[in-house]
C-alpha cells in the first residue's frame, strides 16, 4: 500500500509539473494519441524505477495542461518553458505542504514516438526541514493504440492501480494548501 501511495504521489507530481500553456508562452507539442509508457528512473530513492502507462489523445493532452494550470498557479511562484535547439527546458519554483521545490528539466526527443525528460530538483522544508537534491529521468515511448478497456486519460500505475486524469478535479481538494508562496 505504501509503495502504491508513493507511486501515485510521484505520478501526480510529474503530471502537475507538465508546463501549463499561457498566451504568448512556448507550448510543448501534443503527444501522439495512443498508449504511452513512461519509465521513471529515480536513483537513490526507495523505489528507484517505476513504469506506468497512459492512454491519451489530443484533447486529453490539452485538457491535462488546462486542468493543472489552476493547480500550478496555486502552488507555483515560477513556471518557465523555453524552446532550445534540442528540445525544451523548464524551470519552476513550487511550494506544497510546507515544502519549497525548485526544479529544472530538459526535454528531448519527439512527441510522436519517444521523448526523455531529465530533471533535477532541490526541496527545502518538509520532514525535518532537511534540504534534498534529487534527479529523475522519464523515458517515454509510444506503444501503439490504447487497449480496448482503456479510455483517454487513463493512467495505469504499478500494482494495477488505475486513475483517470479527468478525475483530477476531485484530487485537487486533497492537496495541502500553500501559505505565502
Amino acid at each position: 500500500m505504501a509503495r502504491q501511495l508513493h507511486s501515485f504521489c510521484l505520478a501526480l507530481g510529474l503530471l502537475a509539473s507538465w508546463p501549463a500553456s499561457h498566451a504568448g508562452a512556448v507550448e510543448l507539442p501534443v503527444r501522439k494519441a495512443g498508449l504511452w509508457e513512461m519509465k521513471v528512473l529515480n536513483p537513490g530513492t526507495p523505489a528507484p524505477e517505476m513504469t506506468m502507462q497512459q492512454c491519451t489523445d489530443a484533447t486529453t493532452d490539452k485538457d491535462m495542461s488546462t486542468s493543472f494550470s489552476p493547480m500550478a498557479k496555486d502552488v507555483c511562484s515560477k513556471q518557465d518553458i523555453q524552446k532550445t535547439a534540442t528540445g525544451y527546458v523548464t524551470d519552476s519554483v513550487c511550494g506544497i505542504g510546507g515544502m519549497s521545490i525548485k526544479s529544472h528539466a530538459e526535454i528531448s526527443g519527439d512527441f510522436n514516438s519517444a521523448y526523455t525528460v531529465k530533471s533535477t530538483s532541490n526541496s527545502t522544508g518538509g520532514p525535518a526541514g532537511v534540504p534534498r537534491d534529487s534527479t529523475a529521468t522519464i523515458e517515454a515511448k509510444w506503444l501503439g493504440a490504447c487497449k480496448p478497456d482503456q479510455k483517454p486519460g487513463d493512467i495505469m500505475m504499478p500494482g494495477g492501480f488505475k486513475m483517470n486524469i479527468k478525475d483530477i478535479e476531485k484530487l485537487k481538494g486533497l492537496m495541502p494548501k500553500q501559505s505565502g508562496k
